[in-house]
């Protein structure tokens, strides 16, 4: 549908635009980092760039799973008006190259020794029919908890290593006084979050079946359906508010000490890297209990679009500081996240930094490094869509068991494929 809607519109595109005897001196960025954490880590590359004398054209569409970014990006290619760069995740990446729109930034990737460099499963999604068409910025895990460790202390509660550990701990804070669970009513949140849910209720296995391969059989299972009941038992401990609540917002209320934990991908640590806050002192990482040793990824990806010539060298210089090592580094340790280079050493990052790295390197080298499906890397976007729909509606109440949960969730998926 995508390459349709486009295809005609790349063609049209080309024509719509002159080259101009001098290089246009600005990068044209769309992306939905609005948040405190996300702008501040943004600034590195604009601090990057302004240093090459490129300027700096903010696109920003708030929402953060990224869809109204998406919507936005699609409107503004079939009107022909592509930007330098769009913050994208996998899939997406994939249709836009499909349909003809993107750049080729392989003599770049060739120069920089980005084949070497960027894991075989970020390049799955940055590399399209051999030409490098998006920049890997870094790698995000989903499956963390972020705790407020004051919170933490009061109630004496300890790393939860098991799921029923998990419910003993929120127990605890509920009996204190405290909300147990920030979370916000949006669907990417709630799936999101789902995604650690099922890992730990099935393995890493039954994650990659479910999940990743869309087997039949273990979207049907009982495993699943028990995966749905842990989803619903997590909800009883969220606060009546949470419907809509943006997830920094979530985060914040664990800033603050007014909630003990969050289930959120490493991106939340930027948000306590903005409030001055320090792991092991003002909060704990842990890996969602029955999930360590796996890591949930997605990254964040610059897809670059083929724009015309005079606009090709702000392209470069983007991507070219995007792969660097000192930005994936100065970046990272501001956005929670960790590099999408190997070869970038962990001496500035904080212990969750530390931990996050460690964890990418044993799950790469293990197989068990999985495509989050809530973020668009288990599987393409419609069946993402389908997902997250469904999950939402479980929570939500929309759907009231988890053997209707499961159901919906296989006819969902199969109609989306």
């Amino acid at each position: 549908m995508l390459r349709k809607l486009l295809i005609g519109t790349a063609l049209a595109s080309g024509l719509a635009f002159a080259a101009h005897a001098e290089d246009v001196k600005e990068v044209q960025m769309l992306h939905w980092w609005t948040s405190g954490g996300e702008a501040a880590a943004l600034n590195v590359l604009k601090g990057d760039l302004a240093k090459e004398g490129y300027a700096w054209k903010d696109v920003p569409v708030a929402g953060g799973g990224g869809d109204a970014a998406m919507t936005a990006l699609k409107a503004m290619v079939a009107a022909g008006n592509y930007p330098t760069a769009s913050q994208m995740l996998g899939y997406t990446v994939l249709d836009y190259a499909a349909a003809g729109v993107m750049g080729d930034l392989t003599e770049t990737a060739k120069k920089e020794g980005w084949d070497k460099s960027v894991p075989a499963a970020l390049q799955k999604f940055s590399v399209y029919e051999g030409k490098w068409v998006a920049a890997p910025v870094n790698v995000h895990s989903v499956n963390w908890l972020w705790i407020n460790k004051a919170v933490m202390d009061k109630i004496g509660g300890t790393e939860p290593k098991t799921f029923d550990d998990f419910i003993a701990l929120l127990d605890k804070a509920k009996a204190a006084g405290v909300t147990p669970l920030a979370l916000g009513g949006q669907n990417w949140q709630e799936a999101t979050m789902f995604d650690s849910v099922v890992l730990s209720t099935g393995g890493p296995e039954f994650y990659k079946k479910a999940m990743n391969d869309l087997d039949d059989a273990s979207l049907k299972s009982d495993t699943m359906k028990k995966s749905f009941d842990n989803l619903a038992k997590l909800v009883t401990y969220v606060d009546p508010n949470f419907s809509g609540r943006d997830w920094n917002l979530a985060t914040a209320m664990v800033i603050k000490g007014d909630a003990l934990v969050q289930v959120m991908g490493d991106w939340a640590k930027g948000e306590f890297h903005a409030a001055k806050k320090t792991p092991g002192t003002d909060f704990l990482c842990y890996r969602f209990p029955g999930t360590d040793g796996s890591v949930i990824y997605n990254s964040d990806m610059f897809g670059m679009f083929n724009v015309p010539d005079d606009r090709k060298a702000a392209q470069v210089a983007l991507a070219t500081a995007t792969l660097s090592k000192s930005f994936q580094s100065a970046f990272n340790v501001v956005k929670g996240s960790v590099p999408a280079r190997t070869d970038v050493p962990d001496t500035d990052f904080d212990a969750c930094g530390k931990k996050g790295i460690a964890d990418l390197k044993k799950a790469n080298e293990g197989g068990t490094l999985f495509g989050s499906l809530a973020q668009g890397y288990g599987a393409p976007p419609a069946v993402a869509n389908a997902y997250k729909d469904v999950v939402s509606k479980f929570v939500h109440g929309q759907i009231k068991t988890s053997d209707e949960a499961v159901t919906e969730l296989v006819k969902a998926i199969d109609d989306a494929k």
